[in-house]
């Protein structure tokens, strides 16, 4: 690592907005165990290409949530958390090939799509109320390693699943957190076997996993299984407003 480099990334275009959304993205994600990429990625995306994106959001989400990955072990529901994690690397490496592939404008649109369509669906109050079996588990964390790898939003349809279920809400963020946590590892895993992955997007992800760790803290004092309600209305509001903004045609639009 180099001097040069630092101080490259430090003139990044956009660089305080970027970390201000790592720090946002932190704090949901430390009160509703979702929500890091949904937040994050809209605004990345401005700034970065699709793979430099993701490469800076796996690094500073690997670092951001180490200090509450103990308790949600003890509180998470391992075997569908098991299933879950394997349908997602079986298909993971296919998709992250078509991100390798994917248009910056494109990216935007997807990530930011997505999000929107997650908040309108649960907002709607809809609950799962039957278990899945270990099959169709399997099936659902393959569909999250499909829209992990080509957008970098592997939470929707697990949190679809989680959120809208009848577990206990310590279950729901436990699970949710840990499956993204290990999306991540796998997704890095994946992208050095690519031979994807560069210092530039290391070193930046390293240096914005210190407001996403700072975010997770806050956010996990600020959890309490009361105020459920209240963590999912300030999710969606947050996640929205991201998604909004990263909308190529109305940011294009405001910066005009």
């Amino acid at each position: 690592m180099t001097i040069d480099l630092i101080v490259e990334i430090f003139e990044v275009n956009g660089l305080l907005y970027v970390a201000l959304a790592a720090l946002t993205a932190g704090i949901v994600r430390g009160f509703s165990g979702f929500g890091t990429a949904m937040i994050f990625l809209p605004v990345a995306g401005k700034y970065f290409d699709p793979v430099t994106a993701i490469i800076v959001l796996t690094i500073m989400d690997l670092c951001g949530p180490v200090l509450i990955v103990p308790k949600a072990l003890r509180d998470a529901y391992k075997p569908d958390l098991l299933r879950l994690i394997g349908g997602m690397i079986i298909t993971l490496p296919i998709a992250l090939y078509f991100l390798m592939n994917m248009e910056t404008e494109l990216f935007r649109y997807i990530v930011s799509i997505l999000a929107l369509i997650l908040v309108f669906v649960l907002a709607t109050g809809w609950r799962f109320e039957r278990q899945l079996h270990s099959g169709a588990l399997i099936g659902l964390g393959g569909i999250a390693g499909v829209s992990g790898g080509i957008a970098g939003v592997p939470g929707p349809p697990v949190i679809l699943f989680y959120m809208a279920s009848t577990h206990p809400v310590k279950v729901i963020r436990a699970n949710n957190l840990l499956f993204l946590f290990g999306f991540d590892i796998f997704a890095l895993l994946f992208l050095s076997i690519a031979s994807a992955l560069n210092i530039y997007a290391v070193v930046l992800g390293l240096i914005l996993a210190i407001p996403m760790g700072l975010g997770n803290v806050v956010g996990a004092v600020l959890f309490n299984p009361e105020k459920e309600k209240l963590y999912r209305k300030v999710a969606f509001c947050i996640i929205t407003l991201s998604a909004l903004t990263g909308l190529p045609f109305l940011s294009n639009s405001i910066g005009s």
